[in-house]
């Protein structure tokens, strides 16, 4: 006799302004799914416009998990959302439905289906030693001696990211292994669903790329200067907080606090965005078996729907 099947379970996966959201909204049109946020901007509470959420009448009719569940001043680990994704992923097949993942954090859809490996715990001395570094070098350097000894975690980080170019260094120092190879070695099991991986690429770069600056701009226009002050009103904030790390937030309050010159404020917002979206779709094609879909294409959800309908009966 066969084996039961397992429970399933959809990701939706792909770089910003590849229309996840409304692929996932029309699945959840036509099937018996629940939503759940892979993102690591949203979940942060009042960061509404910047992080491109859905909107109080969208959420209400498709409602999200893991959106708007810890405040700006606080810290989301990879670690948690694992179990935090795990739990309401349990709710959800308990009640009949189907989990759908959609969003945009690779890092949080590969610990999902990988699990987490055994890291180093941090080290102030250490991490102490390399800011230092990076502050007579500059963080390129810091990538370049990264790139030394683990390409492939340098290959998936910006020459500027700092705070992932920190710990990729302080772990490969304290455990004399590359991190890319600690995280190969995970020892936690992927979990018990049947996964189809959906993943939304363009194929043609420079369309997204316009994507991209229309939805900077639609920011802009929708308020995305009022948020942040409003922000850092209400929260005690600072530039090496996560949330504003986030893109388009660190290039906003740069502006206000004349950091950066207000007329770059657009320029700069696009072309973090479009690094960003360089990196996810780095991550995307070498880190995932996923079915690709042209997330330009017409009638994608359509498509992606016809997909799910034969994944599901199956």
């Amino acid at each position: 006799m066969s084996s039961p099947r397992l429970p399933p379970a959809i990701l939706i996966m792909g770089p910003t302004a590849s229309g996840k959201t409304a692929v996932a909204m029309a699945l959840a049109d036509r099937f018996p799914v629940e939503l759940i946020s892979v993102d690591s901007a949203q979940v942060f509470r009042d960061m509404n416009v910047g992080t491109a959420k859905p909107d109080a009448a969208t959420l209400e009719r498709y409602p999200h998990r893991l959106i708007d569940i810890i405040s700006p001043e606080e810290s989301y680990s990879t670690a948690r959302f694992r179990d935090d994704a795990l739990a309401t992923m349990a709710e959800i097949s308990a009640a009949g439905k189907v989990p759908v993942l959609v969003g945009g954090t690779m890092l949080y859809f590969r610990s999902l289906l990988q699990g987490l490996a055994e890291l180093p715990k941090a080290d102030p001395a250490l991490r102490a030693e390399i800011d230092a570094d990076a502050a007579q070098l500059g963080w390129p350097a810091m990538h370049q001696k990264l790139a030394a000894f683990d390409p492939l975690t340098a290959t998936r980080l910006h020459p500027t990211d700092s705070q992932r170019i920190q710990r990729a260094l302080e772990v490969c120092r304290l455990s004399g292994r590359p991190m890319s190879a600690l995280l190969a070695e995970s020892g936690q099991m992927r979990p018990p669903y049947d996964f189809l991986s959906i993943g939304l690429l363009p194929s043609v770069r420079t369309t997204l790329h316009e994507r991209i600056a229309r939805r900077f701009d639609e920011m802009l226009l929708g308020g995305l200067n009022d948020e942040v002050r409003h922000l850092r009103q209400k929260y005690n904030l600072n530039l090496n907080l996560p949330s504003m790390r986030c893109v388009g937030y660190r290039q906003t309050w740069e502006a206000q606090d004349g950091l950066l010159p207000a007329s770059e404020l657009r320029d700069r917002g696009i072309f973090a965005t479009r690094q960003l979206a360089k990196r996810q779709i780095t991550w995307l094609t070498n880190s995932f078996e996923s079915e690709n879909f042209d997330c330009l294409a017409p009638a994608l959800s359509e498509k992606i729907a016809g997909r799910v309908a034969g994944f599901l009966s199956a």
